[in-house]
């Protein structure tokens, strides 16, 4: 993404001083790692030390007792597990990433960390005092295991109609014309890459794991087969490529149930917060590690597109978006604010914080970077799907878990939306799930024809396509050869 070249920045503006931060949701994309098609998929060494550099800098913002925007009540030194709310999927990189940016977010407690026993002596915690905060694997929708291996969907994996609305894209006109017109251009590239892609993988079909590929070798290898063909303009032709081909994947304008990743990101973000505004600040911070189709997704839905064209890229390693919690009201021990008195704002680090702070964005098409709260939660609920029954009836699944959870409405916690309304094309989403779990069968094998009979393509999962070298899951980039920090 183009964040820290081009930006229109909209934001930064400084605090105001009677301002108190009441709560934050962070979401954050893990840290450098190997290449997708070389698997197993690793964090690096470099990775680690970018998520625990974006860590120490949200703690220097929030955490410490001299953090410039801290917390109400928030433990400065010693983590309280109840007072964090740390989600990751089952994927050893998120994981892992996950696990260094706490780390920097409640570093070692050193002297802290010592404990005295009844018999008057001293015993260090191992470590100096390193500090276990446990980090959970998300139970909902939105996340799934090994989510970084599975289909581009990640927390929409298994959504039929999601599933179907993406195979569309390999149908379009966009995507048919991009495939043919990008078919030198990758095919020039085979002396780079064809120790792990074949003459037919490299087409624009597998653009973003192309493109992942050459990114980490430009990263981590000294030396690299025909680099004299990785010019700036290439470098840069490759990420444009896999950008455009991950956005639409992500989302669609008339086709809004292909974001249903970041749809159900939005319900927990909501509920999350919402819960920290009725708990009084119980569980002020709340943090999640995820891929980055969910960011995609997400910006789609929230119109941040219409704010730069940036967001319609793939965000580098390490970059978080968080929303704060904050009022301008007087909190204490005896008086905490009620939601009338409460905002929130919007922010993007693209990149580690730590190099690349985060910065203020306007969301839903409004012009103001902070938004009272109901605004924010009445705009989220729109798009926002935030149970089991309500994701079962969007993606018009009515087996496994759904053949249970489809047989009535159920309202989503803590207040959230469980789903828009309607879908795009003026369809209630209820309804659209029913004719979507009648025809997907018929869709598919439709799909299947055509393929065949116009392009020669075959629709396979990702994991399928990864295995053999194809277009890549929900992984992640980092794009340093492509101008950006990975």
């Amino acid at each position: 993404m183009g964040f820290k070249t081009v930006f229109l920045s909209l934001a930064s503006l400084p605090l105001a001083k009677t301002e108190t931060i009441l709560g934050v949701y962070i979401f954050h994309r893990h840290g450098d790692r190997t290449a997708k098609s070389l698997a197993p998929t690793n964090l690096t060494a470099l990775g680690a030390d970018e998520v625990f550099q974006s860590g120490d800098f949200y703690r220097t913002r929030y955490v410490a007792s001299d953090a410039s925007s801290p917390i109400h009540g928030l433990s400065n030194d010693i983590a309280v597990p109840t007072q964090l709310s740390v989600i990751s999927p089952a994927d050893s990189v998120l994981q892992s990433s996950a696990l260094a940016f706490l780390q920097g977010f409640y570093p070692p407690a050193g002297t802290n960390g010592v404990s005295i026993l009844a018999n008057k002596s001293e015993v260090q915690a191992p470590l100096g005092g390193y500090q276990y905060i446990p980090v959970s694997t998300s139970s909902t929708t939105s996340s799934s295991a090994d989510s970084e291996n599975s289909e581009w969907l990640q927390g929409g994996s298994g959504c039929g109609n999601a599933i179907v609305s993406s195979n569309n894209y390999f149908l379009s006109e966009e995507y048919t014309t991009a495939l043919d017109q990008t078919k030198s251009f990758y095919s020039n590239l085979l002396p780079v890459i064809n120790g792990t892609f074949s003459a037919s993988q490299a087409t624009f079909k597998n653009a973003y794991t192309i493109f992942d590929y050459v990114n980490v070798a430009t990263i981590h290898n000294q030396s690299i087969p025909a680099s004299q063909l990785l010019t700036n303009d290439t470098l840069k032709e490759l990420r444009t490529l896999a950008d455009s081909h991950e956005w639409n994947l992500a989302y669609n304008d008339s086709d809004t149930i292909r974001a249903i990743a970041g749809a159900t990101l939005a319900a927990q973000i909501v509920q999350q917060l919402n819960s920290t505004l009725s708990g009084k600040g119980k569980t002020p911070v709340s943090i999640q590690f995820g891929a980055y189709a969910s960011f995609m997704s997400f910006f789609g839905l929230a119109q941040l597109q219409t704010v730069s064209a940036d967001f319609t890229g793939v965000v580098d390693y390490a970059s978080s978006i968080v929303f704060e919690l904050v009022t301008n009201s007087t909190v204490s021990s005896s008086a905490y604010p009620s939601a009338d008195d409460v905002s929130v704002r919007f922010l993007l680090a693209n990149g580690t914080a730590a190099l690349n702070p985060p910065r203020e964005f306007p969301l839903f098409g409004q012009t103001q970077t902070l938004l009272p709260w109901n605004t924010f939660a009445t705009e989220m609920n729109k798009f926002a799907i935030g149970d089991t029954a309500a994701w079962c009836r969007a993606c018009g699944n009515t087996t496994g878990t759904c053949a249970s959870s489809t047989s009535g409405d159920s309202g989503s916690d803590d207040g959230a939306a469980d789903a828009s309304t309607t879908s795009s094309n003026g369809i209630s989403l209820p309804v659209a799930g029913v004719i979507g779990a009648l025809v997907t069968l018929v869709v598919i094998l439709g799909i299947e024809a055509l393929v065949y009979a116009l392009v020669g393509l075959k629709l396979v999962k990702k994991s399928t396509l990864a295995s053999l070298g194809g277009s890549g899951s929900s992984g992640v980039v980092g794009g340093t050869g492509a101008g950006s920090k990975a």
